[in-house]
Formats: structure tokens, C-alpha cells, sequence
């Protein structure tokens, strides 16, 4: 991650307030969080200039549960959308990233869970 993309996040992400272990960098472990993402390696195999991997999952986990994560998605989107950088015409989502329902393939769905298939009738 380059300076300038660094500076774009860095007001979104939390303040360390010096209590308890000493915090692993914010811009180190934003690098581990991306390595891991953009890998799909498990977080144990991090390696080590990106920090502890627990410290990088840990602050993933806890940054997608508290909303830190979707703040800084939102505050980048606006940024680069305010700049011309963001061509609308091009977004889309890719259906291989998105999970159909069950019924979407024809399988049951939640209302008919448990039931019978119908019943045969003789002609």
C-alpha cells in the first residue's frame, strides 16, 4: 500500500490508545489484511513482516464487526467518485461472487422444508 492510499484510509480506522500490549501498526496489518484477502492462504500463513497473523485476523474481524471496514469503503467510494475516478457504466457484480438461494437452483425453499414430494397418481 502506497503512502497516498494509506493517508485515504487512515482518518476511518480506529485511534490506538496506548492501554494493554503494545498494538501492531495499522498500516503493517492493513497490508497483512490484504495479503491474506487477495491470497486466499490462510491467516497462519501470513508472513511475519505483515505482523502476527492473529493480530491481522483479529482487527479484520473486529473492523467487519463494528463497521470500520464499510466506513472506509464508503468514504474511498465517495473520494474517488467526487474525482471522476469511478466509471458507473462499468460496475457490475460478478454472479460467480454471489450466492443464489437454494430455490433459485429449484430446490426447496424455507417454506417447503420438510415436505413430501407429491404423490403419483395411476392413469
Amino acid at each position: 500500500m502506497t503512502d497516498e492510499q494509506f493517508e485515504r484510509i487512515e482518518e476511518a480506522l480506529p485511534e490506538v490508545d496506548g492501554r494493554g500490549r503494545p498494538y501492531e501498526d495499522h498500516r503493517k496489518v492493513v497490508n497483512g489484511i490484504f495479503r491474506a484477502d487477495g491470497s486466499g492462504a490462510p491467516w497462519r500463513d501470513l508472513p511475519e513482516r505483515y505482523g502476527s497473523w492473529w493480530a491481522a485476523h483479529d482487527r479484520f474481524r473486529r473492523w467487519a464487526e463494528d463497521g470500520t471496514l464499510q466506513s472506509i469503503v464508503e468514504t474511498l467510494q465517495g473520494e474517488l467518485d467526487a474525482e471522476g475516478r469511478i466509471d458507473w457504466e462499468q460496475f457490475n457484480v460478478d454472479s460467480t461472487t454471489v450466492r443464489a438461494s437454494r430455490s433459485a437452483a429449484g430446490g426447496p425453499t424455507d417454506d417447503k422444508k420438510g415436505t413430501e414430494p407429491p404423490e403419483k397418481t395411476k392413469e
